[in-house]
């Protein structure tokens, strides 16, 4: 064999060896004992044979077999091509084949109800969606700081979104009976309380990002005992938790306090009030709360995961004279009943969990140190912290991030939220105009290099997480005579960048450890432009899935494990993993260092704005 031989030999033997390392982390051990033989022989072929000019075919069946599956593992034609074994590679892709195959033709459906729009997806099992809807809902702002639905126009924008896509399923040859289970998942904290004898709302659902509990959040942060509610519940005191709606309500809303002194108030969050119309309302009187969307409330025990008396009497509330609901999993394949009417009549609903952590289970980040960040009217950021609750000391959330069953521990996580994302996208629209249509944004940014200098502080309701500053209003600083639209533009998706990295470092305090990539999903990170800058303000990679629709995946999947179709985390390990797109920092660490000192003045300025009503005339 002559020296140009020898030269494509090694090549070609270097170039197998390349590809099976590269796809050696999603390849079963088995498959990676055999490769390695595989190579030894090939290796050993090639130093003893006096004619090798295709390594492949001398190894013996097996080995040939293991390399021809790693190196081709992504071209499955080529695998079907291989030779055939008893026990070897090629019965655990045919395994692995046909358990794909039979999951394409097994389905499940998601309510997705958010604060602007609701959703109905029908996916395939193996995450694929089928076939969907979409139905946007009124938002009503009575005055400054007030944010409220209608519950009735909640409950009938789900119904119409499970109508259409039903049609759209139907038209495709698939029947009602191909659904095996409904998952829901929907806004968290937004309070609704109801009349239990009639099943009617009494008053409007007050959404999570109003603010008109400000006053009362200071008079209680005054009360005794106020201290100790973080290391119960795991949440700070503050206008985003239901308990201080509800007390908000008890004082105010003359009818609600009537129900609560008459044993007539049902309290519940978005989930429990669709749970409950979708089950026929008394008919069924499904009346439950799994334990992600009940740890918003401040009245669960974080680690009990049960009410909790000394939390009911911090809010004044007598449970003698409310109903509360019912704390359970969030996969479960009887609690949740089923639906009543429409075109899904009968079909079961097997789960139920707060957005955030539907998204944190579409993501399949189930393992301790796997986190997602979701960009939505606000902006979400979820960590998984394992078994066992972390309490911050760096102005965190901790919450539930999912129990998959009543067999499963529940999985706990730390949280930070923004309250400001999307929506900031939809004040430049809506307010001044900027562009028709929210999705435009990025051709405007797009229009200038970067942000020309502003900082936008979008403290429309305040800051959250970590800063919890409910005395700031927005703010823009930085403009000059040479501002145009795309600075603002720009400047409004790095707010909830600066905030996102805040977050991130506030999380790295609490767990002592740093995440090395983030993984993100939500309106706003369809944004390139956003998305590029999210990577060079915390110095890490960002990775967005194909699909997008990780919130309502992640319903789907808790119900699959309710009725079944999958029985253990590691069967889902390549879900929505494929055609993933990786922003990386483009710009240098110490501009990175610089645009976050910028926005951490600009924070601080904004601090202590107050409507004028409550300045003193006689100082003027």
């Amino acid at each position: 064999m002559d020296d140009e031989d020898d030269h494509r030999v090694l090549d070609q033997i270097l170039r197998m060896a390349g590809e099976v390392f590269a796809l050696i982390i999603h390849t079963p051990p088995e498959w990676i004992k055999l490769a390695h033989r595989a190579l030894s022989a090939a290796s050993s072929t090639f130093v003893s044979s006096a004619n090798l000019r295709n390594p492949i075919p001398i190894l013996p069946p097996r080995e040939r077999q293991a390399l021809f599956a790693i190196t081709h593992i992504r071209r499955p034609s080529v695998v079907i091509e291989a030779e055939k074994t008893n026990d070897g590679p090629r019965s655990l892709i045919q395994d692995e084949r046909h358990r794909q195959d039979n999951l394409k033709d097994r389905f499940l459906g998601a309510i997705d109800q958010g604060t602007t729009s609701s959703r109905f997806i029908i996916f395939d099992g193996t995450g694929v969606p089928i076939a969907s809807y979409q139905s946007e809902f009124r938002q009503i702002h009575e005055q400054s700081g007030y944010h409220e639905h209608d519950p009735q126009e909640l409950v009938d924008s789900v119904n119409k979104c499970i109508e259409e896509a039903m049609k759209n399923f139907l038209a495709l040859g698939h029947s009602r009976a191909d659904i095996e289970a409904i998952g829901i998942t929907s806004q968290r904290e937004t309070t609704l309380v109801w009349d239990w004898e009639t099943g009617e709302p009494l008053y409007n659902a007050i959404a999570w990002p109003d603010t008109r509990t400000k006053g009362l959040v200071r008079e209680l942060r005054e009360k005794p005992g106020a201290d100790e509610l973080l290391h119960i519940c795991g949440l700070p005191l503050s206008t985003y938790p239901s308990s201080v709606t509800l007390l908000w309500m008890l004082r105010n809303i003359p009818q609600v306090k009537k129900a609560y002194d008459e044993g007539r108030l049902a309290f519940g969050t978005v989930d429990t009030w669709l749970l409950y119309n979708l089950n026929g309302k008394r008919k069924n009187n499904v009346y439950v709360t799994d334990v992600t969307n009940a740890s918003r409330t401040m009245f669960m025990n974080l680690h009990e995961l049960k009410y909790d008396d000394k939390l009911l009497e911090f809010f004044e509330i007598d449970k003698n004279k409310i109903r509360l609901p019912k704390i359970v999993p969030s996969s479960d394949p009887d609690e949740f009943g089923h639906i009543d009417a429409g075109p899904c009549e009968g079909v079961k609903i097997a789960s139920c969990l707060g957005d955030q952590s539907s998204a944190l289970v579409g993501h399949c980040a189930f393992t301790p140190g796997t986190a997602k960040n979701t960009y939505g009217t606000g902006c979400f950021l979820l960590y998984n912290v394992g078994d066992k609750p972390v309490i911050s000391k760096h102005g965190l959330l901790a919450t539930v991030g999912f129990q998959l069953g009543r067999d499963r521990k529940p999985i706990y996580a730390l949280e930070g939220s923004v309250a400001v994302a999307g929506s900031g996208i939809s004040f430049l629209m809506n307010n001044l105009g900027f562009f028709r249509d929210s999705r435009k944004v990025s051709e405007v940014a797009a229009t200038v290099p970067d942000n020309g200098g502003c900082i936008f502080v979008t403290a429309f309701s305040g800051l959250f997480a970590p800063y919890w500053i409910d005395d700031a209003k927005g703010t823009i600083f930085g403009i000059t005579q040479h501002t145009q639209r795309g600075h603002i533009a720009r400047a409004t998706m790095e707010a909830a960048c600066f905030q996102t990295k805040a977050i991130l470092d506030a999380m790295v305090l609490d767990s002592g450890h740093k995440l090395s990539e983030l993984a993100v999903d939500g309106g706003m990170s369809n944004s390139d432009i956003c998305m590029q800058s999210q990577a060079d303000i915390i110095r890490m990679p960002v990775e967005r899935p194909s699909m997008h629709e990780t919130t309502a995946l992640g319903a789907a999947i808790a119900a699959g494990f309710a009725v079944g179709i999958w029985k253990e985390f590691d069967e889902l390990k390549h879900m929505n993993r494929a055609n993933r797109t990786t922003f990386t920092p483009k710009i240098s660490p110490l501009e990175s260092a610089k645009m976050y000192k910028q926005w951490s003045k600009a924070v601080e300025m904004a601090r202590g704005w107050v409507d004028t009503s409550e300045i003193d005339t006689e100082s003027i």
